[in-house]
């Protein structure tokens, strides 16, 4: 194994910081927030946060932090919703502090109804898909593909398809402009707030591999220059921190970012080249309470 990965917290030892990540952002965080905080709470080094877990595009840290957070969930401290969003549960607002180990032993105690050999369990990172808990469904397979679909796109499929998407979130008037030389504007639309307030926004869409810099996001707001409300830049890579200060800088105009991991989630919400598939979830902690 790599030095750097053998630097980086095994999930289980990130949950008290995960835990106070949360409530110092109020009980409640998208997945991002959350991560950023915890990791800024770790005092992580930048050489461990680029250290990508095998061929995906989520780094080593985000991967164990998924399955920190879907442990936590299983004991009822944390929940999430459709749209991302991770909090407290009542019980777990009642906490001081958590204890890794007994979340770990109460887990394994609900995956023994499905693992027989619970004894074979290792907290080695790169074995957690076979301990028997449901991989976190960030990390899941078909969230990957989908993000190689994307990247794979042509750029005029890919103007088209951030064209489809803006309207199914409510835009109108949403034209994709794609012209040369228009400083990066890949296209233009409005959005009405509860039916009253209309703001024009420019657009900009980029299929990329890596991280979206400071610089990229002056260079969009040089071209916006008088000539819109907001902006909003999508991208299937990722925003580095410095990108997304500068898309939030007091005094300029505003640009909203959309994520690669963000972008699947929308595209998943509104059911755009994806399909649910009808299943059966076993409530492990009801056959527990019998």
């Amino acid at each position: 194994m790599a030095k750097d990965k053998m630097n980086i917290p095994a999930y289980n030892d990130m949950m008290q910081e995960l835990f106070q990540a949360i409530k110092e952002l109020g009980g409640s965080g998208t997945i991002k927030e959350i991560d950023d905080k915890t990791i800024e709470i770790l005092g992580l080094s930048p050489d461990i946060l680029a250290v990508m877990h095998g061929d995906s595009s989520k780094s080593e840290v985000e991967y164990r932090l998924a399955w920190t957070r879907t442990y936590m969930k299983k004991v009822g401290i944390l929940e999430n919703s459709t749209r991302g969003v991770w909090a407290l549960t009542t019980s777990g607002r009642e906490l001081q502090a958590i204890k890794s180990e007994e979340i770990v032993k109460k887990v394994r105690e609900m995956t023994s109804l499905k693992v027989k050999d619970t004894e074979k369990f290792c907290l080695e990172d790169q074995n957690l898909e076979n301990d028997g808990v449901d991989m976190p469904d960030e990390i899941q397979t078909w969230r990957e593909k989908l993000k190689n679909v994307l990247k794979n796109l042509k750029p005029d499929a890919f103007e088209r398809l951030t064209q489809r998407l803006l309207r199914e979130s409510g835009f109108t008037q949403v034209k994709v402009t794609g012209r040369t030389g228009d400083g990066g504007i890949d296209g233009m639309g409005t959005i009405k707030l509860n039916g009253i307030i209309s703001f024009h926004m420019l657009f900009q869409c980029k299929r990329y591999v890596g991280t979206v810099s400071a610089s990229e996001i002056r260079d969009f707001r040089g071209a916006m220059q008088g000539r819109t409300d907001k902006g909003l830049f999508i991208t299937t890579g990722k925003f580095s921190s410095s990108a997304i200060e500068e898309a939030n800088r007091p005094g300029t105009t505003p640009i909203d970012l959309i994520d690669g991991d963000e972008l699947v989630e929308k595209l998943r919400e509104l059911q755009l080249g994806v399909a649910p598939v009808n299943d059966y979830i076993i409530d492990d902690a009801w056959f527990l309470s019998i």
